[in-house]
């Protein structure tokens, strides 16, 4: 489970970075940035190596 959640957060965070800086989406780009930044914290906090 744990390795699949930091695999969503780096999807995530490589979808937010094209959506950046190639495309104009609004918000929905900044959610998922602020939803892989969760996950990535959760994943820290959990203290489990990959």
């Amino acid at each position: 489970m744990g390795n699949l959640l930091y695999t969503i957060a780096v999807v995530m965070i490589i979808l937010w970075a094209i959506g950046f800086f190639a495309y104009n989406t609004g918000a929905i780009i900044h959610i998922l940035l602020v939803i892989a930044v969760i996950a990535i914290l959760l994943r820290l906090i959990q203290g489990k190596r990959i």
